[in-house]
């Protein structure tokens, strides 16, 4: 089994990114991905190698979050809550996607439905393959494709 410390370093980032890609806010990210690898550290022996670590982690963390949505009574409607978060991303945040070109595209994605947004946005900031996303979703490789793609159909007809 790999390090703790080396498992940290190399998949933070990822983690991080595809969980504020669900909250919309850095602090809330930050917070979860730090759990996520507590969670993740006393469930090692849990972690059997038929997935990717990565895949493995971002399913810890999509929990984490459900669980809190939960906890705080704002999962009532997932669209409405990322919604407001949008409204709510600080001056950083902003400044980072307005580097990558991409504040039109995330404008456009809150247009999608919540399953079809979470796979767009795993393809494009997590930067993970189909296999993978479908992993974290409990959904088929070729389910994820097929998503992704009418994603993108829905997109390019908005323009």
């Amino acid at each position: 089994m790999q390090d703790i410390e080396e498992i940290y370093k190399k998949y933070f980032e990822t983690v991080n990114k595809y969980l504020f890609c669900l909250t919309h806010n850095n602090n809330i990210s930050e917070e979860l991905t730090q759990e996520t690898f507590y969670k993740a550290v006393k469930k090692i022996n849990t972690y059997k190698g038929e997935c990717k670590m990565s895949v493995w982690l971002c399913q810890i963390a999509k929990n984490l979050w459900y669980d809190q949505c939960r906890k705080n009574k704002k999962f009532v409607n997932i669209d409405e809550a990322n919604l407001l978060n949008i409204q709510d991303l600080n001056i950083l945040e902003d400044q980072v996607i307005l580097k990558d070109g991409k504040v039109s595209l995330f404008k456009k994605m809150q247009n999608l439905d919540e399953k079809t947004r979470e796979v767009m946005y795993l393809r494009i900031t997590g930067e993970l393959s189909f296999k993978e996303i479908g992993l974290i979703l409990n959904k088929t490789e070729n389910w994820a494709r097929v998503t992704f793609y009418r994603g993108k159909k829905s997109l390019k007809e908005v323009d």
